[in-house]
């Protein structure tokens, strides 16, 4: 699955991890994620990220 690089801070959004302070399960793809997740470190919008590779 892709990563996903936010573009403001440089957060690493992995879909294999998900994201624990917001609920999100691991496995969850970037764009399954819910239209108001944020970066769970500066608050920047899914619009933010930028996806930096693919995982086989």
């Amino acid at each position: 699955m892709d990563k996903w690089e936010c573009r403001v801070c440089g957060y690493i959004y992995d879909p294999e991890m998900g994201d624990s302070t917001q609920n999100v399960a691991p496995g969850t793809p970037f764009d399954k994620l819910p239209d108001n997740w944020v970066c769970p470190i500066c608050g920047a919008s899914k619009n933010m990220f930028r996806r930096i590779g693919v995982k086989k």
